[in-house]
């Protein structure tokens, strides 16, 4: 799976819009593979890597399996049917991340069927949920906050 956005690159950093720093929410998101039988929705989870801390910065499940991107801010207006589970911070839907020097993964999930859970559910639960159903994985990786 191929993960890429208008506003984000491979390696370089993570725009300071997205960042704690600012109020844009959450980066645009586009992801394509080749089709995949038994695909029935779509997650995505946004999390940072530091040598001290891991964190995760955002969690969305049960996006239509035939969505292809999502666009800005997609965390404060997320796709009907969807759900967002409470992250690191405790927070329901996107956190933005402070750390300068971090990587910042954004990963994108095809799953064989739902998450299932309420919005705003346990992290931990949710991100079992989406490992036990995950059947392809793409991945666009930030470094640092610009």
């Amino acid at each position: 799976m191929n993960v890429t956005s208008p506003e984000l690159r491979e390696g370089k950093p993570l725009p300071s819009e997205y960042s704690c720093g600012s109020d844009q929410g959450s980066p645009p998101l586009r992801w394509s593979s080749q089709p995949l039988q038994g695909a029935k929705s779509i997650a995505i989870v946004v999390d940072s890597h530091t040598p001290a801390r891991s964190a995760v910065h955002w969690v969305l499940y049960d996006i239509p399996a035939t969505t292809t991107e999502l666009g800005p801010n997609a965390a404060a207006d997320p796709p009907g049917g969807t759900g967002q589970a409470r992250v690191t911070s405790g927070r329901v839907g996107y956190e933005p991340p402070c750390e300068k020097e971090a990587s910042y993964r954004f990963t994108v999930y095809t799953l064989s069927g739902k998450v299932g859970l309420a919005a705003g559910s346990p992290l931990p639960a949710v991100l079992k949920k989406i490992a036990e159903q995950t059947i392809a994985r793409g991945r666009l990786t930030a470094v640092n906050i610009q």
